[in-house]
């Protein structure tokens, strides 16, 4: 004879699997597509939402803690906010709602995780088991793109696979061409050329995406700060003075996670910092808020070109 808290335990796993299965049902039965998202820090992520819901998808979004933007929340059809550290609790979440299609957009502060902030999110036992290797046996290192594909490889663990965002919204991928009415000098273009090999140096060993450079001379480079802080650097130390920084995707660029993104926000930090030229890769970078930024890059006569390979002779005469 079973005791009361035994009675109760098995009725709440008996309830637990009947809510499952009705939502699951539900989900299943419904003709509508349903995509997962994961969101983090910015913009990104609900011009990705708009675009699902202008394609006929219901948006399954899952809010990472202290970097989705709250308004995902009224974007949705499904929402929760989640931590860091509950890898189980989101495949879990994505499974009973349906979806076995997901995209991940917008940016995480990786310092946090770093200063030990995703301890506080109480990180479910597949979290600690995914990042076992990373944070505790240093086993595996910590860049960008290990700990992102360990986190995309444990959801198709668990049924969920993901997609790059950009198939979403593959207008977002900025274009090739001057994308400004200013066009860099020829001083310019040659920072550009010497400041695009820097970048994909850095990029092919995963520290980062953007350089800073004036004269040929680089002032900085990006790594886990993010490239705000790296232009705000190139600002101090050239003084406002004039300069490029050059932002590009890795050699080995994973469409899915971490692609190279800019926006208004990056170019009032360019401007404020004194910044005269900005180039980015073509075809693999995430181009937000176009009208404004040209708007406003064109006001402060900042230079903005989107090149293939680095090599400004596609874009301009000789001087």
């Amino acid at each position: 004879m079973t005791s009361r808290p035994e009675q109760a335990s098995q009725f709440w796993l008996a309830f637990v699997i009947m809510h499952d299965l009705q939502v699951n049902s539900k989900a299943l039965h419904s003709k509508v597509p349903r995509v997962g998202l994961i969101a983090g820090w910015g913009r990104y992520p609900i011009v990705v939402a708009e675009a699902l819901r202008a394609q006929g998808c219901e948006v399954v979004c899952l809010g990472v803690k202290q970097h989705a933007d709250p308004i995902l929340r009224d974007m949705s059809d499904a929402y929760l906010d989640i931590g860091i550290g509950k890898i189980g609790g989101a495949i879990r979440y994505f499974r009973q709602q349906g979806v076995t299609r997901a995209t991940m957009a917008g940016k995480i502060h990786k310092t946090r995780l770093l200063k030990g902030h995703w301890i506080k999110h109480l990180p479910d036992l597949r979290a600690c088991r995914t990042f076992f290797p990373h944070f505790f046996s240093m086993s595996k290192d910590r860049k960008d793109d290990t700990l992102l594909r360990a986190v995309v490889d444990v959801f198709a663990d668990g049924g969920i696979m993901f997609v790059p965002a950009t198939e979403f919204v593959p207008e977002i991928l900025v274009k090739a061409g001057t994308i400004t009415k200013r066009q860099p000098s020829r001083a310019e273009r040659k920072d550009i050329e010497f400041g695009w090999k820097i970048a994909k140096k850095i990029g092919e060993v995963d520290i980062g995406q953007s350089v800073a450079v004036k004269g040929q001379v680089v002032l900085a480079v990006e790594a886990i700060e993010g490239t705000d802080a790296c232009i705000h650097r190139a600002g101090e130390l050239s003084e406002g003075d004039g300069f490029t920084v050059v932002k590009v995707a890795k050699p080995q660029q994973d469409m899915r996670f971490d692609v190279p993104t800019f926006g208004k926000g990056t170019v009032e930090m360019l401007v404020n910092a004194g910044a005269r030229v900005l180039a980015v890769e073509a075809h693999k970078t995430i181009f937000l808020d176009q009208a404004e930024v040209v708007a406003y890059a064109n006001q402060h006569q900042l230079a903005i070109v989107a090149l293939r390979d680095g090599a400004s002779e596609q874009l301009y005469d000789a001087a």
